[in-house]
């Protein structure tokens, strides 16, 4: 002999069969009971670890590679909610992040770039300025030099026939 329940429906202003009202329960509890360790889905779980490895390689496929939880779980393809759910493995993320910080390899490298490119600017900088003052220096000398010519010429120029000769003209011929 089977035992019936009869759970009184609201919306229909009458009674149904409890194990008409378990259905949907019954699969919850399937589904709950499906869950990993972790709080999600086996799939939900390998798929933010996938992600997460992506994204710790350097190598994300669907966001800038930047490590933070919203890349995470965009790098998924899970919502947000999904994501919290999985204590297990944003502990891992925290413990990860905590160890070797923010900057993927690639921002590393990129930093160290800039770093090098930056020193190398700096050198370049000051060997600029340093043929800068030398040029400034040439063009100082230059320009005494030529103000000096200019004003002997002159003075040549004035004295014109005043000019003395060191030998007779005639010791000059025979040369």
């Amino acid at each position: 002999m089977e035992t019936v329940l009869l759970v009184e429906n609201p919306s229909t202003r009458g009674f149904t069969t409890l194990s008409a009202q378990l259905w949907y329960s019954s699969s919850r509890l399937e589904k709950a009971h499906s869950l990993t360790e972790d709080g999600v889905s086996a799939k939900t779980a390998a798929a933010l670890r996938a992600a997460m490895q992506r994204l710790f390689d350097g190598k994300p496929q669907h966001t800038d590679g930047r490590l933070t939880k919203e890349n995470l779980w965009r790098e998924a393809q899970v919502s947000r909610a999904t994501m919290n759910r999985a204590t297990a493995i944003l502990t891992e993320w925290n413990d990860h992040i905590a160890e070797h910080g923010t900057i993927t390899p690639g921002e590393a490298l990129r930093d160290d770039e800039i770093t090098r490119l930056r020193r190398k600017l700096a050198e370049k900088t000051s060997e600029c300025t340093f043929l800068n003052m030398r040029l400034e220096a040439a063009a100082t000398a230059i320009a005494a030099l030529h103000h000096d010519n200019t004003q002997l010429r002159q003075e040549f120029s004035a004295i014109g026939d005043r000019v003395i000769p060191l030998r007779p003209a005639a010791q000059r011929t025979r040369t």
